[in-house]
This record gives C-alpha cells, structure tokens and sequence, in this order.
C-alpha cells in the first residue's frame, strides 16, 4: 500500500496543519470547503480544492457522500478527518474502507467500542483500567437515571453517551436539580450527536484532568507518548494544555501509561488516540473517555518528544510500523498551549463573530501559532469559534509560561472580540504558575464570571489621537500642496474640536487639540488632559509617548472606527457623529439574539408571566446552546421567532413588559 494523495476532510488550523505535513511527505492535499470556507486558508494551501456544500455543517462537513465523492473525484486514495465534524463517526470510517479507500485513523469497530461512553466504560471495567463509579445501564428512563444518581451520591455528573467537547454533560450538586440537568443534557447530546443516551457517573471534585497520548500500528505494537495535563478548563472545554503534568512521577506516568495502552489494546487500536483520565489528590486516577483521532492539543506533545504526529499517522495508515518503541520515547523540556476563541469571556464566553479586520500571528523562540484564518476573513457562526492555538516551549515549564504570555500578547487578532486578555490573566494565576491548578481553576479564580479590566483615559486618548490623525491626514490630502514644516502650523489659537466616542457601550465627550509635538485629548474641566505624541507608525504598528510612557500598540482604523491591541488587551473605539445611531442593541425587554443561529425552542409564551433568569428561549450557535434568560420579572408581550428557524444577529425574539 503506498498513499499518494490524501483528502483532508475538515477545515481551519487543523486542515492547515494536515496539509503541511501530507505535503511535506511529498503527498498530494486535497481541501473541501464549504460556501462559507471559499477562500479560506486551507483551500488556497492545498494542491485541489472540492466544494462539498453550504455554509452549515449538516450540508457540507457532515456529509460523508460529499466528501467521498470529492476523493474519488481527484485520485485521492486516503481520507484524513482532523477532529470535529466526521472523525469519530464509524459509519464513516467504515465508508471509506469499503470505497476501497484508507481511512486516517482507527477501524470503525474501535470508534464504535469507544465512541459510545456506556459501552467504552464497560469494556475498560473488563480490560481492567480503573474506572469511576456510576451507571450506563440501557435503561434510559428519567426515572431511572435519577434514581441511580441518588445510588451513586451526589455530586455526579450527566453525560451524554456519545458525546464530547463538554456538549451534554451537566454537573449535579443535588436531587432537586437531577430532573433539569437530565432534560437539558439529553437535549443538547440529541441535538450536537443524534443520541439522547446519557450516563451518570461520580463527580470527582476538584481533579486534574490527564490524558495520555497513545499511538498503535497494524502490526501490534502500541505505545504511549506521554501525558498532557488539560485540567484548565471551562463547561468541560479546554482553555490551556501542557505536557508534562506538573505533578507528575515517574511511577505514575508507568501507571497511566500502561492503563492507556491496555485500553488502546482492548479495542484493537490503530493510528493516534487519546486515553483521558482524571486525577485525584491522592493519585488515584480514572478512566473517563478515550478520544479516537487527533486532539486539538496534540502540538505539547509534539513539542516535548520531537514527533510530528500528523507524519506518524500518515506513515501507519501507510501500513509501515511504528518507528519508534516504548524506550525511545523520551520527554524532554516543557510546552503550553491556549486555545484562542472568537468569544467575549466577560459576558458569559458568548461567540463572536464578524470580519477580521488584521490577523498577526506571533513569532520567536520557542514560539508556534497553528491557524487557519486570515485578515479580512469573516468567522462564521456555523462552526466552532476556536481561530487558532497559541504554543509555546522552554527548557522549563516558567520558561515556556512566560513565552507563552509574550506570545498570546503579540498573537493579535482584531475586529472580532477574542480571549485574549483572559488568556493572559489565566496563565498569571497564582494556582496555574505553581503547577496546582485543577479543574476548579476557572470557578476559583473568578467567581463571578471574568471581568475584564475597564479601558483607562490612556487607551481612549489612544484610539482619539488616531482617529484625529486620521482626519487630519485626509484633510491634508485633500488640500493643495502643503509643505512638511508647515503642517499643523497655525497663526491663531485654535479651538479644541469637540467629539463624541463610544467605547464599552459607554459614551465619551472628549476634546482633541493638535500640536507640532502631538495631541491633547481632553475630558472635560475637572479632569487633566492627555498628552499623545506618535514617535512612529508604520503600518498597524503604532509607538506613542502617552503622558510621557512609551507604549506600542496595534491599531487598525476603519472609518470612524479603531480597533487596537496593547498588550494582550484588545479594544474597539468609536467615533459617533451627528446624526449617527448607537446601534448597541434593543435593549430594555426586547431578547435579541447575540449572534446569527437556529431557534431550537420557545420555552416563554405570550402573556406568560416570568422571572429574572427564566429561560425563555434556546439558541443554537457555534456547536453550543445558549439560553437567552429574562432580564428581569415581568409578562412576555410578544414572540416573534419559530423553533427552527434561523436568527440573525440582533434579530429581536421576545419582548417582555418589566413587573411593577
């Protein structure tokens, strides 16, 4: 068997990164795309490019006879799935070997045994990999889950059977909230997977999340490459990754190796997979799933082995056996890595979406920034809002955090709000620089949800003297020949232009005076004004003195508007002119939807009487529900949207008249 030209069946940074490494072999790559993807990254860096469909995934990346079509179409003889969309659906994979075609990763009966969490769990119990206590009887009934998870004790968690990604999986503190979390787990698991099965199982409070990087060939072997530890996460989501674990041993990491490869064993494993565990503070660890493809975090343990994984499985679907045994595995310095979303972690990690405005990756040692996107790109509300991951390496775990930091600040993405800036304030935790954090870390360290620092006077005087620059700029060029030592020269006092910008949804009245030396923004009489002199600019890199300190930013200015980065903040400013509207949203009792999705269903009726945090509707976005809540008590007067159909953004849902 010799692959020569390999489809690659998904889109964004993980397509980017098959391709580079199918054609760094000498393969042929070949994209699909969707509507939504035409000119996307990963179309214009492989060597064909296949339409398969429309912008939503139920019509493009989901659809398996598409994409086989697509490979039988342009020669392809393998088909690689990334992660997401078809990478662990069995169906497919077995569809592709019975084209006749290599399927880039594990057979479909593996996929099968572990896809399903109740049967995965079964198998392990039987292999002997330790498993946490609870229940994944076939019995699916309400009253049945409920009445286990009173066996079991609480808390427990419900999971969907089929599941991942945190999607279905809802964490239970007590019998009053059992009936709820089964209805809305076994909604958002029917909805993301086809499959409204669900498990209960003990909650383990307060663990580390582990997992082991397992790799087999056709020919038996199986190893492991380590652990990552991904313990930092959100609703089950990771947020950073790092390989080694802080706390691991050497005994514990035989420990939890062996239990992975006994489990990538007892499912006849091929390609790469991952056996995710959790850690207790005594060391006892368990079995929770086992990822059959790539993971998104799979660049830490390239980074700490040496190992392209993407070559490695080119080269076992290939039949070749694996180069390398149990002994030659060595881990050596450390590596980190975050997840940069297209998502405003201060309002409840809502998704973002819109236009690229500038997409700037960072670069230097130690530093790696895997992507698909590009600027003036828009990000869809179709798919998942990860843009890109940010890694960094060092000799030392605090070599590589401190890399990392530098390289999340000077990743800059602007136009679409990102987590950036909680990224950064993530990694200078106290509990995750000691190496101690656990997947309590979020709720600990923000126990009232992340809150982003206020922009300050120096941020809008910033955003101010650009847009005053901007404007005098143009008024320069639009004037007759002007010589250089004559601009901004006047022979009478000039009067402070007055103007208004909105920031933060807040609007400012400042004043803005030029000078040869620079600009005076002012903010009203009882406040000194401030002093910006630009030192330089070249491009979107901007060097400005800002009452005498020195601060480089990245600004991007697109009429009246100006976003900017400074340090890992990123901000949007703008200016608003006569006649102009603030189109911040309906606001008072009307529910608009905040951002483009699919209505799944309309909890409130009209005339209903609610109260504050009732959920009224739900909403489909970005491969996540979202619950659109009552801002207050009050009757619901009108609902304007339908189950199943689509919203866009701003789109108003249902009005409610607030209580007296």
């Amino acid at each position: 068997m010799t692959i020569t030209t390999v489809l690659v069946a998904n889109r964004g940074e993980i397509a980017c990164r098959v391709i580079r490494s199918a054609q760094a072999q000498g393969l042929r790559a070949i994209a699909v795309y969707s509507d939504a993807d035409a000119e996307a990254p990963h179309v214009q860096m492989a060597d064909d490019a296949v339409r398969i469909g429309a912008g939503p995934v139920g019509e493009s990346y989901l659809r398996g006879d598409r994409i086989l079509d697509a490979a039988k179409d342009t020669g392809a003889d393998a088909i690689h799935p990334g992660y997401g969309f078809l990478s662990e659906n069995a169906a497919f994979a077995q569809a592709v070997a019975d084209a006749g075609l290599v399927f880039i990763g594990p057979p479909a009966a593996a996929i099968d045994a572990m896809g399903n969490k109740a049967e995965a769990k079964r198998l392990m119990i039987a292999a002997g990999v330790p498993c946490v206590p609870g229940y994944e009887g076939e019995d699916q009934s309400d009253a049945v889950l409920a009445e286990k998870a009173g066996e079991i004790g609480f808390p427990v968690m419900v999971k969907a059977a089929a599941g991942g990604g945190g999607r279905g999986m809802r964490l239970v503190h007590e019998a009053a909230q059992i009936a709820d979390a089964i209805a809305l787990a076994r909604s958002e698991a029917e909805n993301a997977f086809g499959s409204g099965e669900l498990i209960i199982e003990k909650a383990i409070i307060e663990p580390r999340h582990v997992e082991v990087q397992v790799f087999a060939d056709t020919h038996g072997n199986v190893v492991h490459l380590g652990e990552r530890d991904c313990s930092v996460q959100r609703r089950h989501q990771k947020v950073v990754e790092e390989a080694p674990c802080p706390v691991m041993t050497p005994e514990l990491r035989d420990q939890m190796g062996k239990a992975a490869v006994d489990a990538a064993k007892a499912v006849n494993y091929v390609g790469a997979g991952t056996v995710e565990f959790l850690l207790d503070t005594s060391g006892a660890f368990y079995f929770l799933e086992m990822n059959t493809r790539l993971q998104v975090e799979h660049p830490v343990t390239e980074l700490v082995t040496g190992l392209d994984l993407v070559a490695l499985q080119l080269a076992v679907a290939d039949g070749a056996p694996l180069p390398i045994a149990q002994d030659d595995v060595t881990l050596t310095g450390h590596a980190i890595e975050v997840r940069l979303y297209a998502e405003d972690p201060a309002n409840d990690y809502l998704p973002a979406t819109g236009r690229i405005d500038l997409w700037h990756p960072a670069s230097g040692p130690g530093v790696r920034v895997d992507s698909g996107i590009l600027s003036g790109q828009e990000v869809s509300p179709f798919y998942d809002a990860m843009l890109a991951k940010i890694i960094a390496y060092g000799e030392t775990r605090e070599v590589a955090r401190a890399r990392l930091i530098k390289a999340v600040e000077d990743s800059v993405l602007l136009g679409v709000k990102t987590n950036s800036a909680f990224l950064a304030d993530v990694l200078a935790q106290t509990d995750f620089v000691t190496g101690n954090a656990t997947t309590a870390l979020l709720d600990q360290a923000y126990p009232e949800g992340y809150v982003e620092d206020p922009l300050s006077r120096s941020d809008l005087a910033l955003a101010a003297a650009l847009l005053g620059r901007q404007e005098q700029q143009n008024a320069f060029g639009a004037s007759a020949y002007v010589s250089a030592t004559q601009l901004g020269w006047t022979s009478v006092v000039m009067k402070p232009a007055e103007i208004q910008v909105m920031a933060e949804d807040e609007t400012h009245s400042v004043s803005l005076s030029c000078a040869a030396d620079g600009w005076t923004v002012g903010f009203g009489e009882n406040a000194d004004p401030v002093q910006v002199v630009f030192k330089s600019i070249d491009g979107s890199n901007v060097r400005a003195r800002i009452d005498g300190k020195t601060v480089d930013a990245v600004a991007h200015l697109d009429g009246d508007r100006v976003t900017a980065a400074i340090d890992a903040r990123r901000f949007s400013v703008v200016r608003l002119r006569a006649g102009s509207k603030d189109a911040d949203g309906a606001g008072g009792g009307r529910i608009t939807a905040p951002m483009p999705g699919l209505v799944l269903d309309i909890v409130a009726s009209e005339g209903q009487r609610v109260s504050k945090g009732e959920t009224l509707a739900v909403l489909e976005a970005m491969k996540m529900q979202h619950q659109m809540a009552a801002p207050f008590d009050g009757t619901v007067t009108a609902v304007h949207v339908e189950s199943g159909k689509q919203v866009a953004a701003g789109d108003v849902m249902i009005e409610i008249e607030e209580a007296d």
